[in-house]
């Protein structure tokens, strides 16, 4: 195995997710199969615990892992499917080697972090490298791994020795390292600066890694002279230095690294280049140029209650700009915190609420994703309801959709007390409930995750057809409330419609209102599964339906007749390069 080693210095947040993506993006167009590893230096064992606001989304995979947003990254950029075992935390490595203490697998050696720990840390890398995750057989050729946080920290000292030991161990032909760095400019100045990545780059070597790469970060591109002082400084060929500067969207990334032939020091130092193909990168170029190039947008409100950091709804926002670029079109999205809709926001926040309804009232659709807590629910009612009743394309993921049904239940049914358990557990009319197999001790990893199977229960419906298949759907749930399953018939009775349901039959997956141009709820996360060229199926019916196309691109699908967009099968898993992240 070839392992690609990602390492930050001077600050955090500077895009070491997207670069490790890109180098794996670069290497996988050289012909070379490609896995990706993301370490995390906290000590939770995994992120499904922490805030949205703290770390970003909870980005969920197949088999039901919560892992870091990361992982999203690498699965779109790649079209890789991962595993919870991809995304190593300190909480895991401690957890596995203290089992084995208690097992008394050391024999009463004392247990400690060198050789206990890092023998862990380095026995997970290679077990999980070799694991297939493109769907072929066999091993990948290269393992991208990415280190969090910043070089110096201390909850990352065990893994930078562990790695350190790695790249003996394996050998030099074997370990590249890859350091991504800052390039501040000081305003006054305007001179790039080099001493903080100097500094960055010397903890590194005294730690017993020394970069054969250098990915600096800077709003401009590097000059000149600032490369041969950080050649000089440290120890780095000028060749290796890579400019990561700003550009108008990550997708030119891979791009950056190509143009300063990124994949031939790399594939150089691995001693690849006998193998290696040149990066056919022409339709990944083409794309993200025509992306650029796009002028006509589409008014899309996210009510929410993390719009304060737009990392919370990462994957969400990735998926909307999927199917946007399928449609010929760029996402404008309308961040609306959902409690400033909330009539107590009219007397505290005057201006506020005012502009939440103007956007609102402003926007071609409205998307209300998941969430926990019972803050902003009220004012998320209100946008279901004003969708509803103004015939404004609707789509609920997850929470989502259990706000559309207990809005259907007040409104429709008349149940003015109708609520979910999630925030009144005295209400006299639960139509959203706790799961029963769920766990009201413990929280993590105790809902209901991972990819499963909903059955439709009509070939008719709008879901079905967007996703071209009538039997089912395997999505990826991430949730521990459900639809009542008592108070079904009363809803469809109304005219509310579950159109799909789990294998049991009794857990309620996606609903529609038939009457509506496009009412969706759906219990799963479609998001996560998005990719560039194979848009989610209920995204693209979501903006088809906002620019009023859904029913043209229904029929054409329902004749056989493309409908102009270059899509391919969603019943199917296309085996091409994805061009967009």
């Amino acid at each position: 195995m070839k392992y690609v080693l990602v390492t930050g210095g001077v600050v955090s947040g500077l895009g070491k997710g997207v670069t490790a993506s890109s180098i794996g993006v670069v290497l996988k167009a050289c012909g070379l199969r490609v896995t990706s590893i993301k370490i995390d230096p906290y000590l939770n064992t995994d992120a499904g615990t922490m805030s949205p606001f703290e770390h970003g989304e909870v980005f969920v995979l197949d088999d039901g892992g919560e892992v870091d947003l990361d992982l999203g990254n690498y699965e779109r950029f790649l079209d890789v499917t991962l595993t919870k075992d991809n995304n190593i935390t300190t909480g895991k490595i401690f957890q596995s080697v203290i089992e084995k203490e208690r097992r008394g697998d050391y024999l009463g050696k004392t247990v400690q972090v060198v050789p206990h720990i890092t023998d862990a840390i380095k026995d997970w890398i290679e077990s999980v490298s070799v694991i297939p995750v493109d769907g072929k057989d066999g091993p990948a050729d290269v393992c991208v791994i990415e280190l969090g946080g910043t070089v110096g920290d201390i909850e990352s000292m065990p893994f930078i020795e562990a790695l350190r030991q790695l790249s003996f161990s394996v050998g030099q032909d074997n370990f590249c390292l890859v350091h991504v760095s800052l390039i501040p400019v000081l305003g006054v100045v305007g001179e790039q600066k080099t001493k903080p990545t100097q500094h960055s780059v010397r903890e590194l070597r005294a730690l017993g890694l020394t970069p054969h790469l250098l990915a600096c970060r800077s709003a401009q591109p590097l000059l000149e002279n600032t490369k041969e002082k950080l050649s000089q400084f440290c120890h780095v060929p000028a060749a290796n230095i890579l400019n990561i500067h700003d550009v108008p969207n990550i997708w030119h990334v891979p791009l950056l690294l190509r143009n300063q032939n990124a994949h031939d020091a790399i594939l150089k130092q691995l001693n690849l280049l006998s193998i290696a193909m040149p990066p056919a990168l022409q339709d990944w170029t083409m794309m993200a140029e025509t992306y650029d190039n796009l002028t006509n947008s589409v008014r899309i409100a996210m009510v929410g209650k993390y719009v304060g950091l737009t990392d919370s709804y990462l994957s969400v926002v990735k998926a909307l700009l999927h199917a946007c670029i399928a449609c010929s079109l760029k996402p404008s999205i309308d961040w609306i915190a959902a409690s400033d809709l909330e009539e107590d926001s009219a007397k505290s926040t005057p201006e506020a609420h005012a502009a939440a309804w103007e956007t609102l009232k402003n926007a071609s659709c409205i998307l209300i994703p998941g969430g926990f807590g019972d803050r902003g629910v009220r004012g998320m009612i209100l946008a279901a309801k004003y969708a509803r009743e103004n015939n404004i394309p609707y789509l609920g993921i997850c929470l989502g959709m259990q706000i559309a049904v207990i809005e259907f239940a007040r409104s429709v049914l008349g149940l003015e007390r109708a609520d979910s358990n999630e925030f009144d557990s005295n209400t006299p009319d639960p139509v959203v409930i706790f799961m029963p197999e769920g766990s009201r001790t413990h929280m993590g990893s105790t809902m209901r995750l991972g990819s499963r199977r909903t059955l439709f229960q009509t070939p008719d419906c709008i879901t079905a057809k967007l996703y071209g298949n009538t039997q089912y759907v395997e999505e990826r749930h991430r949730h521990r409330y459900e639809v009542n399953p008592e108070v079904i018939e009363v809803l469809e009775e109304k005219g509310l419609k579950f159109v799909g349901k789990d294998e049991t039959g009794k857990r309620m997956e996606i609903l529609e209102l038939p009457t509506h141009p496009f009412y969706v709820g759906v219990q799963f996360h479609p998001e996560f599964k998005s990719r560039p060229r194979r848009p989610s199926a209920l995204f693209l019916g979501f903006i088809l339906a906002a620019t009023g196309k859904l029913e043209a691109h229904l029929k054409s699908r329902q004749n056989g007749v493309r409908s102009g967009l270059k899509l391919p099968s969603h019943a199917h898993k296309a085996d091409h390069i994805f061009i967009l992240e």
